[in-house]
Order: structure tokens, then sequence, then C-alpha cells
């Protein structure tokens, strides 16, 4: 199994209500990525934050292998998510991967 995690942080220019809109949205958008990407074998984004965090959400997905985590990057219902919701509206992303 492989492990892919990434933490953002949402731009500065949002306000609170649409931060609150930007990480439904992802969360949305990659948790309905389940079934539909090969070898995706878990997949949930956290968007509930104590005040003492520094990212505004995280991505936790499992792949079976890295082979699919590759194919995830390129997958096309992954990129559109990516570049209509998380990339727009992001100002930092930190990203682990490894295998557990």
């Amino acid at each position: 199994m492989v492990k892919h995690i990434i933490l953002w942080q949402l731009k500065d220019e949002l306000s609170d209500a649409e931060k609150a809109k930007v990480r439904e949205d992802i969360k949305a958008g990659l948790e309905g990525l389940a079934g539909q990407i090969p070898g995706l074998v878990d997949i949930h984004v956290q968007i509930e934050m104590l005040g003492s965090s520094n990212a505004d959400l995280m991505l936790d997905s499992t792949f079976d292998e890295e082979a699919s985590l590759k194919g995830y990057a390129v997958h096309p219902a992954h990129v559109a998510v990516a570049d209509g919701v998380v990339r727009p509206n992001t100002k930092s992303r930190v990203c682990i991967d490894f295998e557990a």
C-alpha cells in the first residue's frame, strides 16, 4: 500500500465564507473520485481543523501500489478537480508519499 498525504493552505484573499465553500468543494470533488481511479483504495479530505493548525485542509489517500498513485496524478477525473477547484484556491501545498 502507498499513502499519499497532502496539506494545503488556501489563498489569503478568500473570505472566511469563501474558504468554507472551497473546503467543501475540494472535499466533495476529491472524495467523489472513489471508485473512479484504478488502484485508489481509500480517499478522505479533512476540513475540520483545530485552531493550532497551520494548514486549511488535508488529503489522506491510499493506493494499492506506487504505479496507481502515478496513474491518479494524470487521471482526467483527478485533473478536473485539481485544475477546477484545488489549484485556483490554494497558495501552498505540502505532500508526502510513503509505503505503508
